[in-house]
């Protein structure tokens, strides 16, 4: 059975990974507004790249979801991308746009920045234990 190797983390990261994915290949059906679209390289996108871009990140984390599920050796690799990705998108956005205006949303922003990262790199860190059982 696949989920005795994968564990209950990854199937937790797996299911959040393919939430994420869904998320972003819905980016651009979300009405414009100031917090919506997808932030790419710590810049909030609209229009057209956000209608680029959303979707392709998508695939790109329904293909690593799907690898974590799977227990594939491609897997390893997507999160090293994507954990670097992750890492790099949050410290361009915090550098490249003024600080939050409450501190609900300083709150909101730090949260959030642990969770990513933890979620990020934890599943780094446990496809790199489990790397000799993955095909």
């Amino acid at each position: 059975m696949a989920n005795s190797k994968r564990g209950t983390a990854l199937t937790i990261l797996a299911i959040l990974f393919t939430l994420a994915a869904i998320s972003d290949i819905l980016k651009p059906l979300h009405l414009e507004g100031p917090t919506t679209g997808l932030v790419f390289l710590g810049r909030r996108l609209s229009g057209t790249p956000n209608a680029v871009l959303g979707p392709l990140l998508g695939v790109f984390l329904l293909i690593y979801a799907a690898g974590i599920w799977n227990m594939r050796r491609y897997a390893l690799s997507l999160a090293y991308v994507y954990a670097i990705y992750v890492t790099l998108n949050l410290v361009l956005f915090v550098t490249r746009n003024p600080p939050p205006a409450s501190q609900g949303e300083m709150i909101f922003g730090i949260v959030y920045s642990i969770l990513a990262l933890l979620g990020t790199w934890g599943s780094v860190i446990l496809l790199r234990r489990r790397q000799a059982e993955l095909t």
